[in-house]
């Protein structure tokens, strides 16, 4: 079963007179537990299809259908919707609040679901104990390492059962060490039956997938080599 199915994405900006064409009829197709790196260098356009693949954006030209879900149909407050339901999303300098203790930044997406905070924290403590997080749960952001906040990051993007998982660069402000930490809990997630889709400009941490895709001035290659 498939997760994802985009089909001939087009997408392109006005930059003053002249018109960029930053994705070229990009298809893409994403099994139910799969783990793909979306590889590619700045500007090869990989932010922008991952920003689509997240309903931050949307395509021109195309269709996307994510989980049984046609989004190009979808209208702004749906969208919205997609993305707190569907998608669980980790970026490389991991967003979380910084006024916010380590419980609320994780429980954030329940409750936005309309959960209360007791709700949400029963729902999410398995999670919690899973990544390892359950004697930092009142500490701040800045009162952890850089590894320590990805995993809360992670957490934050497991406890609403998404369908998806949509890293962007996620090792990318970790030192060597905590990098390898997060890549080998990624692992065990995917062994979990959890579907990951990482972008990366780093061949090293892309080979860490099961499957590997590059973009290459917008257009999309099957593998490593384009």
């Amino acid at each position: 079963m498939n997760i994802i199915t985009m089909q001939n994405i087009n997408k392109s900006y006005r930059m003053g007179n002249h018109s960029l064409h930053v994705l070229k009829n990009v298809s893409l197709t994403v099994e139910k537990g799969e783990y793909l790196a979306i590889l590619g260098p700045s500007g090869s356009g990989k932010s922008t299809l991952m920003n689509i693949i997240g309903c931050m954006d949307v395509m021109d030209e195309g269709t996307y259908c994510l989980d049984e879900v046609a989004v190009e149909h979808a209208k702004e407050k749906e969208l919205v919707n997609i993305r707190n339901r569907k998608i669980g999303f980790i970026f490389q300098k991991y967003h979380l609040i910084p006024t916010y203790n380590v419980l609320q930044n994780i429980v954030m997406p329940l409750l936005m679901r309309g959960m209360s905070l007791n709700e949400a924290r029963e729902a999410s403590m398995e999670t919690i104990e899973m990544l390892g997080l359950a004697e930092r749960i009142n500490h701040k952001p800045n009162e952890l390492s850089g590894g320590q906040q990805q995993r809360v990051a992670i957490a934050r993007a497991l406890v609403g059962q998404p369908a998806i998982l949509l890293a962007d660069e996620p090792t990318g402000a970790l030192d060597r060490n905590s990098g390898k930490e997060v890549l080998k809990l990624f692992g065990r997630l995917h062994d979990m039956g959890n579907t990951i889709v990482m972008i990366t400009h780093d061949l090293d941490v892309a080979e860490h997938a099961k499957r590997v895709v590059r973009i290459v001035d917008g257009e999309l290659f099957e593998g490593k080599e384009a």
